[in-house]
């Protein structure tokens, strides 16, 4: 297992950002089962990925902090991709010069697949994140439905408005941006189009904690996105708020179990 943080200078976003990157490798399981591969992989092996988008006031290091997902990467041989979001709810935004979503969906993936050996293929790339991450990770999956095949939302809902017509925010006290302006209405917009246009949508993972702040968010858009026609797994999680215990639980899950992985890397003729 490799962890790698980087930095470099972004176009879509002005200035230099982080980036932190597990990559699956040689490991101490395979020197204790008496595996000695090439130290390289074989060329045009791949890598799937997991474009991991972090919660409010976090950065690129947050889940290597306070989960285990280097471990859990490396268990199932799948790449984990995890950019600084900089409290900009991943979005693209008229009068500001950093474009946030152009930068997750099409910028670093383009950089880095010139870097690693990951696939461009739409059945080895997903989208995921916790809390604000969650949000960008579905507002990005359904503007880009061709770059995913799958989505891990955790503790948020992004199709969720209230009866009055606006978008559901709630004060947490953190130094968090607005929403844009009527940002859940043009989610669901962009949603149905998508349903309309026939699409090729990809599966929605969503989950929560029932003691969790955002369930009522979460659930109403988890059925909403079922009732237009998107393939939704959803679970409620009993015992648990939003809080990391919970993530690093559903990170676990989700990589062993939920995500269409091939849990090893993709050989040069596949």
């Amino acid at each position: 297992m490799a962890v790698i943080r980087m930095n470099y200078m972004s176009r879509a976003l002005g200035f230099q950002t982080d980036v932190t990157i597990c990559l699956p490798f040689y490991n101490f399981a395979d020197v204790m089962s008496g595996k000695q591969p090439d130290m390289y992989i074989p060329e045009g092996t791949k890598y799937q990925v997991l474009w991991l988008l972090h919660g409010g006031s976090g950065d690129s290091a947050d889940y290597l902090t306070f989960s285990n997902i280097a471990r859990y990467a490396d268990d199932n041989k799948i790449a984990v991709v995890m950019p600084s979001g900089y409290n900009m709810n991943y979005d693209d935004i008229d009068d500001c010069p950093m474009k946030m979503m152009t930068y997750i969906a099409e910028e670093l993936p383009e950089y880095l697949r010139e870097i690693f050996p990951f696939s461009d293929k739409r059945e080895d790339n997903f989208i995921g994140g916790l809390s604000m991450g969650s949000n960008g990770a579905q507002k990005i999956a359904v503007r880009y439905p061709e770059n995913y095949a799958a989505v891990l939302a955790m503790s948020a809902g992004s199709f969720y408005v209230n009866p009055e017509g606006g978008a559901r925010r709630l004060n947490t006290g953190m130094p968090m941006p607005p929403h844009k302006p009527d940002e859940m209405q043009e989610n669901i917009a962009i949603a149905k189009k998508n349903v309309e246009e026939g699409k090729l949508l990809p599966k929605f993972f969503m989950t929560w904690g029932d003691k969790d702040f955002v369930k009522t968010g979460h659930k109403a858009s988890a059925d909403f996105l079922s009732e237009i026609g998107y393939d939704v797994y959803q679970e409620e999680v009993p015992g648990y708020g939003h809080e990391w215990d919970f993530w690093d639980l559903t990170l676990r899950k989700a990589l062993k179990e939920w995500l269409p992985i091939r849990h090893e890397l993709i050989p040069p003729e596949a």
